[in-house]
């Protein structure tokens, strides 16, 4: 009997194995965001002998909280920058990497290792790399390119600038993945009958590539703009979010808000409004490029 057919009949174990999801679902996903909306209705700190219910105070705070505006405004910048780079980029190593032999293979598989690496790793090792005395300005100074070493972790901007390089050098190698799954489904016939009629590359790319790949594209750039949007662990490891918190992501501002501030109730708050604002980005751009690939 078919899995269909069991599920027409309303066969127990599948029953079963439904109402586990639905649990597990509720467990981990329902029950603490219903906590987090609650916490977020009330003052609870850590250090006070129990939390009152202020209702939307804490929503109120939000409208002149200096902090909060940068914070949220660094989070959009880095996510909307980080996945227009890495999605391009991932395209075209896709488009290098698309190849049957062993050794691409090999290099599919290089390219992907940075997304599996511990986000706190990446930081550390970059921090290294990118320190006053670190390799890279080792090598600028040595081969000329620069007369002193380059600060790019003790200015706002060339921190920021960090920030997103190592961001995107990360989530490359998951677009590029995407992407190759993406390619390697396009029929080559397609691309046989447009070399017969005439097209070069770029025609077959503009014609027949990119419109069979906004699928893909489509998945991958809400994935890596929800990866942005709760960054935490890069910049925690990289910059802790300065200089003068330039670099001070909206997740990593709920933590401090929580775990220095022993504000939990407001910094709950924060989290539910990081919550929507991400649904928002997500669904938006989502239906976006649904209607694109419907264009194209």
């Amino acid at each position: 009997m078919t899995t269909r057919a069991r599920m027409r009949r309303g066969d127990p174990a599948l029953g079963a194995v439904a109402a586990l999801a639905l649990g597990l679902y509720a467990l981990f996903i329902v029950v603490p965001l219903g906590m987090s909306a609650w916490k977020s209705l009330t003052d609870e700190n850590p250090l006070l002998a129990q939390a009152n219910f202020v209702g939307l105070a804490n929503y109120r705070d939000m409208v002149h909280d200096d902090a909060l505006t940068s914070s949220l405004t660094f989070t959009l910048l880095l996510a909307g920058a980080v996945t227009l780079v890495a999605n391009a980029a991932g395209i075209g190593f896709a488009l290098l990497l698309n190849r049957t032999s062993l050794s691409f293979r090999a290099m599919r598989t290089v390219a992907f290792l940075p997304q599996v690496l511990s986000g706190v790793i990446v930081g550390f090792v970059w921090r290294y790399i990118l320190a006053q005395d670190g390799i890279l300005n080792e090598v600028l100074v040595r081969t000329g390119i620069v007369d002193r070493p380059i600060t790019w972790l003790g200015s706002p901007l060339l921190a920021s600038f960090s920030v997103g390089l190592v961001a995107a050098w990360v989530l490359t190698g998951f677009t590029t993945v995407v992407h190759v799954a993406a390619l390697q489904s396009i029929p080559v016939e397609l691309h046989q009958a447009a070399i017969v009629d005439g097209a070069g590359p770029w025609q077959r790319f503009r014609r027949i590539t990119l419109p069979m790949l906004a699928p893909g594209t489509t998945i991958s750039v809400t994935i890596s703009l929800i990866t942005m949007l709760k960054l935490y662990d890069i910049i925690v490891a990289l910059t802790s979010g300065g200089p003068a918190n330039a670099t001070q992501s909206t997740a990593l501002y709920i933590v401090k808000l929580a775990f220095t501030d022993d504000r939990f109730g407001y910094a709950s708050g924060v989290a539910m409004l990081l919550l929507v604002v991400s649904a928002v980005v997500a669904l938006s751009v989502t239906g976006l490029l649904r209607r694109r690939e419907v264009d194209l």
